[in-house]
């Protein structure tokens, strides 16, 4: 076999690895239910795609500190927690810096002394954070974790397109978020305004008064009662219902 057929082999074989990795992930989202759930999802997912890892987490910062938005089955929660508390370790400097952190071997690490102590004490030997351009976020990354020194060197490359394909996908789940929150808020002002109108009217023919002064009177009567506008008006559309109902019958 001549060296550039192996080369051909080998980008085959990367091509059908980033296939699947992708049809991972894709899957992933279609069966998704939020962004929680596919956060767990993407963490377990990883610790099957990327050779030598045995744990993975999701850093995110919120509200100006970060946190870990999701961890795959059997991680230790203090692995995480520990970095935060310290404000030092490589899921921490990952997310603040935006510069991936590898450790081959945490028994020969000087950069994280406190969090190197309590990793080793949970069996962790070989740590790699990435990280994640999520967007509206200031800081993310995702956490691979190794029992065995040099264990995620294998790897890197694997671990780099999954938190890449991760960043994409989480994104998204991100984009479908907001519109369902924007969504929500639309239809919400729109009952509100429907329930107002109703009101209105009906203050109107009985009153009879013109809108304006309609409108002015319930806004009064929501200040008197500190009762929101859209509430009272769904009070007095409600007897105005019920008092047709029972005339009716």
């Amino acid at each position: 076999m001549t060296s550039r057929t192996r080369d051909t082999d080998t980008d085959r074989a990367t091509d059908t690895d980033t296939d699947r990795m992708s049809a991972t992930l894709d899957h992933a989202m279609a069966r998704s239910q939020g962004l929680d759930t596919l956060l767990r999802d993407l963490t377990d997912r990883a610790v099957v795609q990327v050779p030598g890892a045995v744990a993975c987490s999701v850093t995110v910062r919120r509200a100006d500190r970060l946190m870990t938005l999701a961890g795959s089955t059997g991680l230790p929660s203090g692995l995480d927690l520990r970095q935060y508390e310290n404000g030092s370790g490589p899921c921490v400097d990952a997310a603040e810096s935006g510069d991936a952190q590898y450790c081959a071997d945490l028994a020969e690490e000087t950069r994280w002394p406190a969090y190197t102590e309590y990793a080793l004490a949970t069996g962790v030997r070989c740590v790699l954070a990435l990280p994640l351009p999520i967007e509206g976020e200031t800081g993310a990354a995702l956490n691979l974790y190794g029992l065995v020194p040099g264990s995620l060197v294998q790897g890197l490359d694997a671990a780099r397109a999954f938190a890449e394909r991760a960043a994409d996908a989480v994104n998204e789940a991100l984009r479908i978020e907001r519109r369902q929150a924007s969504a929500a808020d639309v239809r919400t002002a729109l009952l509100s305004r429907s329930v107002i109108d109703q009101a209105v009217g009906m203050l109107m023919a009985r009153e009879r008064i013109d809108a304006h002064r309609a409108l002015e009177r319930l806004r009064r009567a929501s200040q008197d009662r500190n009762v929101k506008l859209r509430d009272l008006c769904a009070q007095v559309v409600a007897r105005a219902s019920g008092g047709a109902s029972h005339r009716g019958q």
